[in-house]
């Protein structure tokens, strides 16, 4: 690292945080009136997550969050950006709320503000109440119609201490992960429910940014995952798919929630699969609903080449031919190209190509084999050295014009990695499984230098 701070430092009042999500974390899946998600439902069926775990327990961080907290302050982030459960505010996805559900959230909103860290919403990381999956879930427009509905009965019991409130995380892998390939709850694999799934996630989106700016809110923004995608060759072909996979993975959430259009090349490489009739007159209009501020999940690049065999059941509806190559580059436990260059390149082209609100890089991290060893320590340098080189990525956009205003890693803590199970560790925090027990992790101690100093 540079002696002089000066020449790394991050903007006065940079937000630096770290992120989790509900089902990953909170465990307790039958405490107070909770009714089951999509994904107690998904991982409770045999041979969809490794080793058929479940998140039923996880962190136990529902009755652990005041020992989180205070491990958040160790970090001295000045954010926590966390999810909240839909089926334990709002059990069935309608109706009243569950008044122990929200009792939970306000207090570990108030434990957060005790701390001087300024709790961070996401109203929706995936885990979808079964009730509305059985109903029809995300392809049926009454799902957007609920979520807004949700949201602004929250915001009214939390919203005096909130202000800062992310609609969705990452849509994609809700609607194609979830509808298209499978292989994350509902786990169905029908390409034009997929599509009509992103299309209604992003109208939630619209809706609920409707209804809390009616109640106040100012602080609003919706989560978005974005890859560079490059082609393996300079071939026509090979170009062509680049062009399909940003189209359906970057440009097809962008374009919609910044220009308030979605983009014709990637409506007809789709128009085998699904028509348009879901969009309904003034749909646009509502998902371009102006934003306070544009969240960027960032893991990695695709490369991609032309194939000749289509992969089904797969995410890429309309595309399932591309192939994704491997560079041989280092990877991390994910099997993810490790490439900080991307996350520079993303967000100068987000800023440069849409003009959009502050950003904020809201999920970055990565997995690695971390082992306790017998100092009782967990010597991760590879995170740390991941980590460091992605700041640095996000220091030289910084630099170059974007208005970059946050930084949040993923994760805090080891946790419930959807499909991967328990076998995939992301966080700062080491969790022993069995016995709950945190240990901050070398990543961590370093991460809290940088928390504290503003500066690499």
């Amino acid at each position: 690292m540079t002696d002089d701070l000066s020449t790394e430092r991050f903007p006065e009042g940079f937000a630096w945080g770290t992120a989790t999500a509900s089902y990953q974390i909170e465990g307790a899946v039958h405490a107070d009136g909770r009714l089951p998600s999509v994904w107690d439902t998904f991982s409770h069926t045999p041979g969809k997550v490794h080793l058929n775990q479940t998140g039923d327990v996880a962190d136990d961080h529902y009755h652990r969050y005041p020992e989180d907290v205070s491990l958040l302050a160790d970090l001295g982030v000045s954010h926590y950006r966390f999810s909240l459960a839909w089926p334990r505010i709002q059990p069935e996805g309608y109706g009243p709320l569950n008044g122990a559900g929200v009792d939970f959230y306000s207090r570990l909103v108030d434990e957060l503000l005790d701390h001087g860290i300024t709790p961070w919403v996401t109203l929706y990381h995936w885990d979808l109440p079964q009730t509305l999956e059985d109903a029809g879930g995300w392809p049926r427009r009454e799902t957007a119609e609920h979520f807004a509905e949700y949201a602004a009965l929250i915001h009214q019991r939390l919203g005096d201490r909130v202000s800062d409130w992310t609609t969705l995380n990452e849509p994609w892998c809700a609607a194609f992960l979830g509808y298209a390939s499978g292989i994350h709850a509902p786990g169905r694999t029908d390409g034009a429910a997929a599509v009509r799934a992103a299309h209604h996630l992003m109208l939630g989106h619209g809706l609920a940014v409707r209804a809390l700016r009616d109640q106040g809110a100012n602080s609003l923004g919706v989560t978005v995952n974005l890859y560079p995608v490059d082609p393996a060759t300079d071939s026509a072909a090979d170009r062509d798919a680049a062009r399909r996979i940003d189209g359906l993975m970057n440009r097809f959430f962008l374009d919609p929630l910044l220009r308030g259009s979605y983009p014709d090349d990637v409506q007809k490489d789709i128009s085998e699969t699904v028509g348009t009739e879901h969009i309904l007159d003034g749909d646009l209009a509502t998902i371009a609903t102006p934003l306070d501020f544009l969240g960027v999940n960032y893991y990695s690049r695709h490369v991609v080449r032309a194939g000749t065999t289509p992969s089904r059941p797969s995410h890429w509806v309309g595309s399932e031919e591309v192939e994704f190559v491997k560079r041989g580059v280092p990877v991390t436990e994910m099997g993810w190209e490790i490439d900080p260059d991307g996350l520079y390149e993303t967000l100068t082209r987000v800023w440069r190509e849409y003009g959009p609100p502050p950003l904020y890089v809201t999920e970055n991290g990565a997995a690695f084999a971390d082992e306790v060893t017998r100092d009782g320590r967990v010597h991760d340098e590879d995170r740390r050295k991941y980590l460091e080189e992605h700041f640095r990525a996000a220091h030289r956009a910084i630099g170059e014009g974007v208005d970059l205003r946050g930084y949040f890693v993923w994760s805090l803590l080891d946790n419930f990695e959807w499909a991967h199970g328990y076998s995939k560790r992301f966080g700062l925090v080491h969790v022993d499984f069995e016995t709950q027990e945190r240990i901050l992790k070398d990543s961590g101690r370093w991460f809290s230098e940088i928390t504290r100093a503003n500066a690499l």
